[in-house]
């Protein structure tokens, strides 16, 4: 301990599979073994301050080891229970040349993965900290495959390692091998320039950190942490995502008794009674929550538009639009009401609005157009997450936003968009993408549509169903572009053609599905092809099958079932059946040791909600 070392410096992981190396010369660099073979091959670590490396040639040296092995419970989440096992190494890297600038960092070894960040501690008389580059890369003993997008809405496509451009998304899924899938990610992005992924010169087989802009702070400054998850399989990834949870700080928010995870229906026409028609049908059919999107408080970008009134948009409605009434009117059937608020009046308003959305009985806020990606819209919105949290409010953020674990600090963070959502008409193939990459990052904000036509366009009905469990997101917006029995007609507005909803027998599903979950398992997964998702909510487990590309039959293994017999309630696309979305009901009865045959056309899907026989 406090030694300086010129051979490298070596970390484990708890099972002995994953290694990360640390060398000092010719430069700061590391690199990682999985079961003895290279993962990732020497890759150098450090900044550009200003015109200048750092640091260069160094010393290192090992400032302590820790083991740690705990679990923790989840406010809202895709497991009720995550456990947080690594060992970690904490070290001092010392150039010759920049002795006035102390940098230290912390290699995390987990099961899961590997993470590491750097720390500019507090130092007499040292000038303030501008980084103008991050150096740290990713190098990769082969040409793999990569799923490349370059906007967090983005499609993706499968592009080799040496032909990917600047500005590659993170989290970012790359296939080194038919049982080695490594995905690079970002944790604990608060006050630090956003950091997607691009090509190095010279190495191409390499990606380097592309920050969003120049960083400047004074010291003490911790960088976001650099991650990189590794599995037999997108689906194991898919599961071990709570890994950027745990490198986020424990929750900060003494009472989570108001943060309430729920389905939640979207008012299209912006009257009065267009929200209550909403209130009812959220109290018919077990949705919680319902939304008034953009326009209630006027033109969304207009700098004219005050969203502390009621003052409807007349391009998206005409009106009458009485919130008051409708919040007073849900909140007597046990309905929460949220509101959608734009960056043009959130930047301006926010420390005026979020007290009075408390006074008015709002019980969350949807964040729209945020600004993202530098160091000042980074550091503001999360300031924005929390003090939402100090009038009890939770928080959707939209567009291009993606998270990086901070809702497990601040779990009014329910859920955010930087995915091609149902608002997008994304096909089967790009939404499997998003899943096996974007949902690496936490809650997706899908929007899913039920009855309108992009439905039947790229997809099936029960693989809309099926999407809702298999996307996690603790707000769960639902019935998109629909309205529900008793809405008037919209008048004008931007977005999809909406469609009246129905009654059909399938609906039971979304009625019963949950937003959060205490267990989650992949049973098959590709990226860009198929998935199969379990989750567990108390006794009952949810199952959703989506597919795309070629018809597929799914064996479906049900040993993760607790003792005894279940109801297995199978919707599944028929198009014999007379209904306008086909989809067909059966029941099985089920056990653990039973075996479910799931087939699937080549745009279909399937879900199953099982429960205990008594």
């Amino acid at each position: 301990m406090g030694s300086t070392h010129a051979a490298p410096l070596r970390l484990t992981s708890p099972d002995g599979k994953l290694t990360v190396s640390v060398n000092a010369q010719p430069e700061p660099a590391y690199s990682v073994t999985w079961n003895g073979n290279p993962l990732i091959t020497p890759s150098r670590l450090g900044f550009d301050l200003g015109e200048k490396s750092f640091p260069g040639a160094v010393a290192i040296k090992e400032l302590g080891r820790a083991q740690h092995d705990s679990t923790w419970k989840t406010v809202v989440g895709e497991r009720s229970e995550v456990r947080d096992h690594y060992n970690e190494l904490t070290l001092s890297l010392t150039s010759a040349d920049s002795a006035s600038r102390p940098l230290t960092m912390t290699f995390r070894a987990y099961n899961e993965g590997i993470a590491f960040n750097y720390t500019f501690p507090e130092s007499k008389g040292a000038k303030p900290i501008e980084i103008s580059r991050e150096l740290t890369e990713f190098c990769f003993p082969g040409d793999y495959p990569a799923w490349a997008a370059y906007a967090a809405q983005a499609k993706y496509s499968k592009t080799p390692l040496s032909q990917l451009k600047a500005g590659a998304e993170r989290p970012m899924t790359i296939e080194a091998g038919p049982t080695t899938f490594i995905a690079l990610a970002e944790a604990k992005l608060v006050d630090y320039a956003r950091g997607k992924f691009s090509p190095v010169k010279d190495k191409p087989h390499a990606l380097a950190i592309d920050l969003h802009g120049a960083v400047s702070a004074t010291a003490p400054l911790t960088t976001p942490w650099r991650v990189i998850m590794v599995a037999e399989s997108p689906g194991q990834l898919l599961e071990q995502n709570y890994l950027l949870l745990n490198l986020n700080d424990p929750c900060a928010i003494a009472d989570t008794s108001w943060i309430k995870p729920c389905k939640v229906l979207r008012e299209v026409t912006l009257t009065t009674t267009g929200g209550k028609a909403c209130v009812d049908f959220a109290v018919k059919h077990q949705l919680e929550y319902i939304l008034f999107d953009a326009g209630w408080y006027g033109h969304e970008y207009s700098k004219e538009a005050d969203a502390t009134t009621v003052t409807v948009d007349p391009k998206r409605s005409k009106g009458p639009l009485d919130l008051p009434e409708v919040i007073r009117y849900a909140s007597e059937r046990g309905v929460g009401t949220i509101l959608y608020v734009n960056q043009n009046a959130l930047t301006p308003q926010l420390d005026e609005i979020l007290p009075l959305y408390q006074k008015w009985g709002i019980k969350g806020v949807k964040y729209g157009f945020v600004h993202v990606g530098s160091q000042k819209d980074t550091t503001w919105l999360h300031e924005a997450i929390r003090k939402a949290a100090a009038h009890h409010l939770m928080v959707d953020i939209h567009d291009e936003y993606r998270p990086t674990g901070y809702e497990r600090t601040y779990p009014n963070l329910m859920t955010a968009e930087g995915i091609a959502g149902d608002e997008t008409s994304p096909s089967n193939q790009t939404t499997l993408a998003h899943l096996f990459n974007r949902s690496l990052a936490g809650p997706a904000d899908n929007t899913v549509c039920y009855y309108d036509g992009r439905v039947t366009r790229n997809a099936s009905h029960a693989y809309q169903l099926a999407k809702s469990v298999c996307i996690y997101s603790a707000w769960q917006f639902l019935f998109w572009y629909d309205r529900p029995p008793g809405s008037p007609g919209k008048v004008g507005g931007a977005g999809g053609a909406e469609t009246g909803i129905g009654d059909e027998p399938e609906l039971e599903f979304f009625s019963a599905l949950p937003a959060s979950w205490d267990e989650t398992r992949v049973l098959h997964g590709s990226v860009g092809e198929f998935a199969v998702i379990a989750r567990r909510r108390g006794g009952d487990w949810f199952i959703g099958v989506m597919n795309s590309g070629q018809p597929r039959r799914f064996d479906l293994p049900l040993e993760f079932l607790g003792p005894g017999k279940f109801n297995a309630r199978i919707y599944a696309d028929d198009p014999l059946v007379e209904t306008r979305t086909k989809v067909g009901i059966r029941n099985q009865e089920v056990n653990r040791a039973t075996t479910l045959k799931a087939e699937v056309s080549a745009q279909g899907g399937q879900a199953i909600h099982l429960t205990p026989l008594k």
